[in-house]
């Protein structure tokens, strides 16, 4: 796995060809046990850093696509999942926790709840109020230039700007990791009004 921008924060990816970019997992270490946020599935050498991180204890998922390596996962290190209630009826793998908006069981780890994306009830989380993880609503296909899902993918594009709007009013955010192409590590908030002014 990679180190990202705090010690406690790590990564792994696999490049997508049909998009030209990036898939991303973020591994959060703490004390309490590590929450992995849609996980892919692990290669031998990120099983053996895992192991060596200390304990997984959560699975967070922000919607039904990137359930990715979430259930293999699930079964080899006997991790608790949780994942948006909007997708509570059709959800793919098995889920310990629905989560909407608000405290997660995580302390310092909070979930808003998105509307109008490919899937009901998307999540994004933040953590520690200045790192943002999003799951498809937010990507960047280029480095340093946040932007939202295509318009054709939306359910509701109205929906979509007004959950992005919310993500931008984040004042405190520096940091944000996409699942979907380049994640930005300073400047997060000013990248996200600039997604929303574009989109």
């Amino acid at each position: 796995m990679k180190r990202l921008h705090r010690p406690d924060l790590f990564g792994w990816s696999r490049f997508d060809e049909a998009r030209d970019i990036d898939f991303h997992s973020v591994l959060w270490v703490r004390p309490g046990g590590c929450v992995a946020f849609d996980p892919l599935p692990l290669s031998e050498h990120d099983r053996g850093h895992l192991r060596q991180l200390g304990p997984l204890a959560w699975i967070f998922l922000t919607n039904s696509d990137h359930a990715r390596g979430a259930e293999r996962l699930r079964q080899e290190t006997g991790a608790r999942v949780a994942a948006p209630r909007g997708e509570r009826e059709s959800f793919p793998v098995p889920v310990d926790e629905w989560l909407g908006e608000g405290p997660t069981p995580v302390p310092g780890l909070d979930a808003i709840e998105l509307h109008g994306s490919k899937t009901p009830g998307e999540l994004a989380f933040v953590l520690d109020h200045t790192t943002l993880v999003t799951g498809d609503l937010v990507r960047a296909h280029e480095a340093g230039r946040l932007c939202c899902l295509p318009e054709a993918k939306l359910i509701d594009p109205a929906a979509a700007r007004d959950s992005l709007r919310r993500l931008a009013a984040l004042d405190d955010v520096d940091a944000v990791l996409v699942g979907d192409g380049w994640p930005v590590f300073r400047g997060g908030h000013r990248a996200l009004q600039a997604a929303l002014i574009r989109s």
